[in-house]
């Protein structure tokens, strides 16, 4: 199994132009570094509203990279009132692969529980996107 580079940009950067300027950092950093996509599979876990564009660019012929797309939570829930909340079959419409589960700080701000992060690990289970579950690390 490789190893993960994952890159949870947060709520960074505060523009599309940006965003796409950022990945195309990386796109040429691992341009440069090839040789560790043998070792290591590289994910970009940028802001929700930035999902689309990027999906779009790794789909292009000058951006095929071995780069995938995660996503920064979902919920646990395929559809209903859930103001604000992002479903697992959205995430998988937009080509996301992968998804964080259980980050310190969606535990100690938003006062996630085990209860719902294990929802939330089922839901991404169930539809086939690849849960990176945070365990250990500290708010700090």
């Amino acid at each position: 199994m490789k190893s993960l580079i994952v890159a949870n940009w947060k709520m960074n950067p505060q523009s599309l132009p940006k965003a796409k300027e950022l990945f195309n950092s990386v796109r040429n950093w691992i341009k440069k570094n090839s040789n560790i996509l043998q070792s290591v599979r590289i994910i970009i876990c940028p802001p929700f509203v930035y999902l689309e564009s990027l999906s779009k660019l790794l789909k292009t012929k000058s951006f095929r990279l071995k780069v995938e797309l995660g996503a920064q939570n979902l919920f646990w829930e395929e559809k209903g009132a859930f103001t604000g909340e992002i479903s697992p079959k959205m995430l998988k419409n937009l080509g996301v692969k992968y998804v964080i589960v259980g980050h310190s700080e969606r535990r100690k701000i938003l006062g996630e529980s085990d209860e719902m992060i294990n929802k939330k690990l089922k839901a991404a289970i169930k539809a086939k996107i690849k849960p990176i579950l945070c365990i250990g690390e500290t708010f700090e």
